[in-house]
């Protein structure tokens, strides 16, 4: 299992109705994820943690080249109760990801900060340390869950640090240590919209940038965790107006 990424992170949005063209294409020199099930579909939960005055998401909308985040991730579907604790780094244009898979349980305690794991590998420590300086240096605290459907596919032996997914029903909610519990969501991207990104360890290859010209695909930045604080915001707001 790998823990540790460094690479590339590129995102376009494309219309959903665009998605069918673009991806028989796409398949012509990827292939599918093979972690994913049958229909190569899978859905994706993320609890995020930010600080008191929401410096992780401000960090983003300024556009700072230094900037990390804290999250808890799960696949619902896989119902193994386990949960990948990671720290997201941008450094310029690079993405640094370091994760820890544990027990659902033990990835609260840890965010938490109420207990300093100690773990057997030396670079599972040294990741475990920084997380329990995150959440006791900045104040960390659960801000909300976002949940999507996901789709990925690979690079063969040419490309075989290549990875592209396509996210859509993009939601949130307001959270506490709660990612386990069913509830209501609310739309955080437009339904009709699809995220998708590129990742790569060294370069994006030629083929792929012809092809994205091809079909009229443009760069944009996007934040899954900012559009649901926004989102969130915006609810909160028209409820106080009814009020």
């Amino acid at each position: 299992m790998i823990k540790r990424f460094n690479r590339y992170e590129i995102k376009y949005s494309i219309p959903v109705s665009a998605l069918a063209v673009l991806k028989k294409d796409l398949e012509l020199f990827l292939g599918r994820d093979p972690h994913a099930s049958e229909s190569g579909f899978y859905s994706v939960a993320s609890l995020y943690f930010d600080t008191p005055d929401l410096d992780c998401y401000r960090n983003k909308l300024d556009g700072l080249l230094f900037r990390r985040k804290l999250r808890i991730r799960v696949y619902p579907e896989q119902d193994n109760g386990m949960a990948f604790v990671e720290i997201k780094q941008r450094v310029n244009r690079t993405v640094q990801k370091r994760r820890l898979p544990m027990t659902l349980k033990d990835a609260y305690a840890m965010c938490s900060g109420a207990t300093h794991f100690k773990l057997s590998e030396a670079d599972d420590q040294e990741i475990a340390d920084e997380v329990h300086f995150l959440v006791m240096a900045l104040r960390l605290r659960p801000k909300n869950v976002i949940a999507y459907t996901r789709q990925a596919y690979v690079g063969h032996m040419v490309d075989p640090g290549l990875r592209l997914t396509f996210d859509t029903l993009i939601r949130t909610r307001q959270a506490d240590f709660d990612l386990e519990v069913p509830k209501k969501m609310h739309i955080a991207f437009p339904a009709n919209m699809a995220v998708m990104e590129i990742k790569a360890n060294e370069r994006v290859p030629h083929w792929l940038i012809g092809l994205l010209a091809r079909h009229q695909c443009t760069l944009t930045r996007i934040s899954k965790y900012c559009n649901g604080i926004a989102a969130i915001a915006k609810r909160n707001m028209l409820k106080r107006t009814i009020v």
